[in-house]
This record gives C-alpha cells, structure tokens and sequence, in this order.
C-alpha cells in the first residue's frame, strides 16, 4: 500500500459456489413426501468465486484506485482470495484468521426454469463481530457497513461514527434480520444511507420511514433501480443517474456492490453527483457483463476512457491525475 485507508469495508467475505441443474426441480420432488424429502441433483456445472459484499466492494475499489481496507473474519481457506487482494493493494490487516473454521460460503444451485435453491454456511465471518475498527476507521474517510454478522454490522456502524469517519449504511441483505430498532439505530447514524427501492420498501414495512423520511434524517440517500437507473439525494437536491450501457448483461450478482464502489470513488474527488452517480453505474455495468461478481478487470485509465465515451456530456470529468491523488496502487 501507498497509503493510510481512506474507506473501510464491513460486511461478508465469501467462496461463492455456483451450481446449474439442467432441468426443472419440480420434477423432482414429491409434494407429498416433502415429509421425508430426499433428492440429488446431477449438476450441468459447477463455479467457485471469489465473493463476499465486502469481498466484491474492495475487489472493484481496488480497480478503481480507491485505498480501501477490508474487515471481517476469514478461515485459513482464504489463502488463495488474499493474494488477488493485496496485490491490488486492498488492506488487509483487519481480516484475522480464524484457524479452526472456514471462510464463509454460499452454495447456490439454480434450475433451467430459474428456481433456486441457496444455502449459507456463516463460518469464520461469525467471528467478524469481535473486530474493533475504531482505529483504522479513525483514519479514514468513509466506513461501510453492509450486509454480514448482524452483530458486526450493528457494532462497526456505532464505530466508524464514533471514529468521526463518514458511516454509508447499506443494510441490503440483512434487513430481513436487522430489528426495526436497529434499522432506526444505523439511518440516525449514517452520512449515507443506501439500497435499492426493494430494500427501501423493507425498511419502511420494519421502521415505517419512508425514502423522503430517510432524505430528511440523512445528509445522502441512494436509491437504486436497477436499468432504470439510480437517485442520489443530497440536501435538498436529487440527481437521476442513468446506466451505463452493457456490452452485454451476463451475470447481475455483484452489480451493487461494484455500484457502490464507484460512488465512493466520486465521494473521495469531491465530484458532483451527477458525475459521482454515473461513475458508480459505470462501476456496476463492468460488474454485471461478466459471470461472477469479481470477474471484471480494467485499469483507471480505460476505465475512465469508458467513461467519457459512455457519457459524453461529462467528458472529463475524471482524470487519471485526479484517481492518482488518492495514493492508492493498483494492478493492471
């Protein structure tokens, strides 16, 4: 690393299992003897992944030149994963080793007709919780708390803010785990506030506040809507932010989290939020044109020249001397 941290990332770090069945799972299983439910399936492939929230978001800061550090727990399993983050010179000091357990893993078998069956192993992450990161939040900027250990989650939010760091709360997947209470707790913490309209109308049905009440309490609130885009609100004013146009769209899986990525990257350049928004939708779009969530490759600089072209009207915007003055290395 070149220098101190400027974004930390709390949330899941995970081996992501992909699996095809090249049928239909309702041929295969007896409504009446789900009782004593037994049955295999013969898979038509099979993909291991680097992935995780966490993992996927300092995976694509990483690309984008942004200084991050990760945080959670991993199993000695995790060997492989390390090595393609510290070379793209992602901190990895806050990431312990937990010798006797695994890194979490998701096993995820979907059929032809798109039905899924999913599982979740939590592993070494549950040991997330006991990481203090007070002190490496204290010297960064930004503090992201997403989904992973809900225990985590509600005790790294109280202390990126606490460190005087900026806290982006991005529930997601754990909204369904989080109490309304601690939901309430994170919103009155944050600087921002993001999730996509689903996750927002959870939020609401849990706290009763709704994206205006969340506005009014936070300094920014993103909302994002998949192609249709995005919302970034800040003091009063609210910016539409277009996509990106795919190549081709593979894989949806980790386009959020490489959203986020690119959001924090205009954060850090001071830049306003139209270009802040579509550098975050440049960022997902790189995701969502490759099977897996840390597939895509790219250097700042044909990055940014996507960028230009993708959004001529902003041309410019960004430089590869502005990326260079956050002082983080990068691979090509």
């Amino acid at each position: 690393m070149t220098s101190s941290p400027q974004v930390i990332v709390s949330a899941s770090i995970a081996y992501d299992h992909v699996m095809s069945f090249n049928g239909s799972f309702k041929d295969h299983i007896l409504a009446d003897k789900a009782h004593v439910l037994s049955v295999s399936f013969l898979l038509n492939s099979l993909k291991h992944q680097r992935g995780g929230v966490a993992g996927n978001m300092a995976y694509s800061m990483g690309l984008l030149g942004v200084p991050v550090a990760l945080v959670g727990a991993v199993g000695p399993d995790f060997a492989p994963y390390r090595a393609v983050l510290e070379q793209m010179g992602v901190d990895l000091t806050h990431v312990p080793v937990i010798e006797d357990d695994l890194t979490s893993a998701a096993y995820m078998n979907a059929d032809l007709a798109g039905n899924q069956i999913a599982a979740f192993y939590p592993g070494a992450g549950s040991y997330s919780k006991e990481i203090d990161v007070r002190g490496i939040a204290s010297g960064a900027r930004y503090g992201i708390i997403s989904a992973g250990d809900p225990v985590a989650m509600m005790s790294h939010a109280a202390q990126v803010a606490e460190s005087g760091a900026k806290l982006i709360f991005d529930p997601a997947q754990q909204i369904v785990i989080l109490s309304g209470e601690e939901l309430r707790q994170g919103i009155e913490l944050a600087s921002i506030a993001i999730g996509n309209d689903y996750e927002f109308g959870m939020i609401e049905r849990k706290t009763g506040l709704t994206v205006d009440d969340i506005a009014a309490r936070v300094p920014m609130t993103v909302v994002t809507y998949g192609d249709r885009g995005s919302e970034i609100r800040f003091e009063g004013q609210s910016v539409t932010v277009p996509v990106a146009t795919p190549e081709q769209v593979a894989d949806p899986t980790g386009g959020g989290d490489a959203y986020r990525a690119g959001l924090v990257l205009g954060l850090l350049l001071g830049a306003d939020l139209a270009v802040t928004g579509r550098l975050a939708a440049l960022a997902a779009t790189y995701a969502i044109e490759r099977h897996g969530p840390q597939e895509h490759v790219y250097t700042p600089e044909s990055f940014l020249a996507r960028f230009d072209q993708s959004f001529p009207d902003y041309a410019g915007a960004v430089t590869v001397a502005d990326i260079a003055t956050l002082g983080a290395s990068t691979v090509s």
